[in-house]
């Protein structure tokens, strides 16, 4: 049978002041429309899995919110790391999780905090990449048709296509987030895709991978053995799983092993990084500027982006021009646009100065 699994326990820290440690960015309903980043993943890939094979990974302080937002999912399917590890022990685990209930499954892994706008090329590419994984020894990814020469994403360079399946390719290389003129490059050669951290493989596939290139991770899990999908899991994770190296699947598997391929697709993806991530993906009024929960009386300001949680609250501004205007809570942000990679920092600092009470 076919799983999902969805990681969901980041904390999003370049969406400050909007997304805090008590509730991230994939909690909160950034468009409007009544729906969370995490409901909406969730919605999305239910047309290919059903709710009773979906596997939320979260940690654990936000199992409340994912029973308050997500009471369609099973209990036993919200699987709590009791310490952040990175993506490679997340997916371990779920592996060994599924594989306990069915050796013979395979899975689709997701972020919980994406934007997918075409919906139906998404699950065709689901529907397409689950049986490719299920015809071999196979790990497969989603490269993203890229538009501009983007430099916060990763990138999944093109080899050889697979015979007899449309847009299937096996990988040539992986390249962290490169420079501006690398990104041109990688643009205009037709053979590089955005990395959007979709992945797709056969549980008995993931596990010999782990098994091969990131052993110290899979002896960790290995450990579990007989008590996953029992009563004795809980416990075993809350003592076992903190001993787990932390580290992505990309760097613990990926870019290792030699059976990986890339599915490239046209899916309307963001991947909701940032503010200017934000910006690029929403509607802008007649001045350029994105307008989240709020109502704007605005002169001369253009290029900004204005994020209130209090929808009754007004917003009236002057002359500002490609800023971020985040007002939520106890704290509020007013900072250049371009400069919002600095924004993890300033997270930082203000924990620093003023306490955990404002991140």
């Amino acid at each position: 049978m076919r799983y999902c699994v969805i990681m969901c326990g980041g904390v999003g820290s370049r969406f400050w002041p909007s997304s805090r440690e008590a509730r991230p960015k994939q909690f909160l309903d950034f468009f409007g429309c009544g729906r969370s980043l995490l409901q909406l993943t969730v919605d999305r890939v239910q047309k290919v899995v059903p709710a009773e094979r979906i596997l939320l990974l979260t940690n654990k302080r936000y199992a409340p919110l994912i029973k308050e937002q997500l009471p369609e999912i099973p209990a036993a399917n919200i699987l709590l790391e009791p310490a952040r590890r990175n993506t490679a022990p997340c997916i371990c685990w779920a592996a060994k999780h599924i594989q306990a209930l069915d050796a013979e499954g395979s899975m689709v892994v997701l972020p919980s905090d994406h934007l997918v706008l075409k919906e139906s090329a998404f699950h065709e590419a689901l529907e397409r990449g689950f049986a490719f994984v299920e015809g071999g020894d196979r790990l497969l990814t989603l490269g993203i048709q890229p538009t501009s020469p983007h430099t916060g994403y990763g990138y999944i360079q093109q080899s050889d296509a697979v015979e007899g399946v449309e847009g299937i390719y096996r990988v040539k290389s992986f390249t962290e987030k490169p420079d501006s003129e690398l990104a041109k490059v990688f643009l205009s050669s037709g053979e590089f895709f955005w990395n959007a951290g979709i992945f797709l493989w056969k549980v008995s596939s993931i596990l010999k991978a782990f098994e091969k290139y990131s052993p110290e991770t899979l002896s960790v899990f290995d450990r579990g053995d007989g008590k996953y999908g029992t009563p004795a899991e809980t416990e075993f994770i809350e003592h076992e799983f903190p001993q787990a190296p932390s580290d992505s699947i990309d760097y613990a598997v990926m870019e290792k092993a030699a059976n990986v391929y890339v599915e490239t697709v046209d899916i309307g993806w963001s991947d909701l990084g940032s503010w200017n991530a934000l910006f690029e993906t929403s509607p802008r009024d007649a001045g350029g500027n994105v307008t989240q929960n709020c109502r704007l009386l605005q002169q001369d300001c253009s290029g900004s982006v204005f994020a209130i949680s209090d929808r009754d609250k007004i917003v009236v501004a002057k002359g500002l021009k490609d800023y971020i205007i985040a007002d939520t809570g106890n704290a509020l942000l007013i900072y250049p646009l371009a400069d919002e990679q600095k924004i993890r920092q300033i997270v930082n600092d203000v924990k620093d100065r003023f306490g955990e009470d404002y991140v």
